[in-house]
């Protein structure tokens, strides 16, 4: 590869342009959407998530059907996250369901009767089987706060474990015929903020050799700003040849941020997750603004449980080429939303899902 930044991945199920936001499709389903809405809206990839797919529907079930291409109707490019994040958060909140261990993790989640146990062996095993594009390496997550000897601990746990990620996925991928294009594998970087640990994580792991990166742990901070010095940092310590991966930004100001900084791509919950709950996207000022004159007022949130949209017979947004907004006003939209009806997830979903899709485009042409 070149000293610059690509412009796509080259993947399994196609090329990936970047910048690129992929939706959280946690349990091989993006909420209230399906694989032809999300195709509509111009989304080029997806994330889906180990930990939680082997439990539901499990392993078995998917590779009879398939594998996750096939089983989710999606032909187009899917990551798949370790788990590791997920298994943390759920130690963190329960201590008593699992530990994090040298060997990997255990949990046993609440209604299950049976423990799982998440080595970096087993990781790769089970993305390798589901079919994803981009397999991504099993890493001790913290947040930014928990204390500097948590944070070593992580960045220990993190490089060895990636060593056995990278000599399994080598392993199996010899074991495979040959292939028209292997799928990717990328390596997250932890260190909480501390800028020593962050370096000697990112040194280790380039050592090691991966086709990509990903910033991990907690991207915000307890107020819940952008680590832009952490992120700034991480940026520079990979070379540029590199794909960059922001998981868990999802917020348009954040994306926008960690663009600029070199990241390429995101994955989050927030743009599905806020459309839900009635909080949707517009642009603000220009149509097309240039990534280069994004400022703080190009974007703004539009809440239509708002009193003032009953009877609004306007789109969310004039400039937008959605569905939602070619053909449903902010009055029936909130109609919906008061209602209870599941047809406003969709069509909110659906927005958002475009307003992101339209922000990576912009952010391509610069």
């Amino acid at each position: 590869m070149s000293g610059d930044a690509c412009a796509a991945l080259e993947l399994p199920h196609g090329a990936l342009p970047l910048p690129a936001f992929l939706p959280d499709a946690t349990l091989a389903v993006v909420r209230a959407v399906d694989s032809a809405d999300l195709e509509a809206v111009g989304v080029d990839a997806l994330v889906m998530n180990t930990f939680h797919l082997m439990q539901q529907p499990g392993t078995s079930t998917i590779q009879a059907l398939g594998g996750l291409h096939a089983m989710s109707g999606w032909a187009r490019p899917i990551l798949t996250d370790s788990g590791g994040f997920q298994a943390y958060s759920l130690i963190r909140e329960q201590p008593r369901l699992g530990a994090l261990t040298d060997d990997g993790i255990v949990v046993q989640p609440e209604g299950m009767n049976r423990k799982i146990h998440l080595t970096p062996e087993k990781c790769i095993q089970l993305q390798l089987s589901y079919g994803a594009d981009i397999v991504m390496c099993l890493d001790d997550c913290t947040h930014p706060d928990d204390p500097p000897e948590v944070q070593e601990r992580s960045v220990q746990r993190t490089i060895a474990w990636a060593k056995r990620c990278r000599a399994e996925f080598d392993k199996l991928l010899a074991q495979k015929k040959k292939l028209a294009r292997r799928p990717l594998l990328f390596a997250v970087m932890q260190g909480g903020a501390s800028e020593a640990l962050r370096t000697r994580c990112a040194e280790a792991l380039l050592e090691i050799g991966f086709d990509g990166y990903g910033y991990g742990g907690w991207p915000l901070d307890s107020e819940g700003n952008l680590l832009k010095e952490m992120l700034e940092l991480t940026r520079r310590l990979i070379p540029a040849h590199f794909p960059l991966h922001g998981l868990g930004v999802g917020h348009p100001l954040n994306v926008v941020a960690a663009a600029r900084l070199g990241y390429q791509t995101f994955d989050s919950a927030l743009p599905t997750r806020d459309a839900r709950r009635g909080r949707l996207y517009t642009f603000a000022g220009q149509t097309t603004p240039p990534s280069s004159r994004f400022g703080s007022s190009w974007f703004r949130f539009l809440y239509i449980t708002d009193d003032k949209y009953i009877k609004d017979p306007r789109p969310v947004d004039e400039r937008c080429d959605c569905l939602t907004c070619r053909r449903y006003s902010r009055g029936y939209l909130r109609h919906l939303y008061r209602a209870n009806e599941a047809t406003f997830q969709r069509l909110a979903t659906i927005h958002n899902l475009r307003f992101m899709a339209r922000l990576m485009e912009m952010l391509r042409d610069g």
